[in-house]
């Protein structure tokens, strides 16, 4: 176990509305399949190995497949990714990694060719969230797997 402090157990009330906010993105315009691949990017980008030990689990329950998930990484390099998949994936990846000049023009172009109005904000607080919670995991260390029991994500075969 990490021997870092738990943020749940010293700040409850800013994480249960953090867990609502993620609760709420379950009613929102993007997939789920779509969600997961988001999770995982930016889990990956922001080195927070809880969340993508989470998020690999929760696709894979979700019927994501194994070789996909595999190439999140390099999805620029693969073809196993749909153009609104892409376009969401370049969007997280900006998002995570905000450019001194924010968002190209050519890049919002891009996904808004791809998501409507509601799904590209619903997209975009998807975004935000999962880096509010990579970060609280990264600075506290969180065990990947530690809440898989909780989450229901115990009995998810991984390979």
């Amino acid at each position: 176990m990490s021997n870092r402090l738990d943020y749940s157990v010293q700040s409850p009330e800013l994480t249960k509305k953090l867990v609502e906010l993620s609760m709420a993105q379950g009613k929102a315009s993007i997939e789920p399949s779509l969600h997961h691949l988001v999770d995982m990017r930016a889990s990956q980008m922001n080195g927070c190995t809880f969340c993508v030990d989470m998020h690999l689990k929760q696709a894979l329950a979700g019927g994501e497949r194994q070789l996909r998930l595999h190439h999140v990484a390099t999805w620029r390099e693969s073809n196993l990714f749909s153009p609104r998949e892409r376009a969401a994936l370049a969007y997280t990846e900006a998002l995570t990694d905000l450019a001194p000049d924010g968002i190209t023009d050519e890049l919002y172009k891009t996904v808004r060719e791809q998501f409507s109005e509601k799904e590209l904000a619903d997209l975009t607080f998807a975004i935000m969230t999962i880096n509010a919670w990579n970060r609280a995991n990264v600075a506290f260390r969180t065990v990947p797997g530690s809440l898989d029991k909780a989450y229901g994500l115990d009995k998810v075969a991984v390979g």
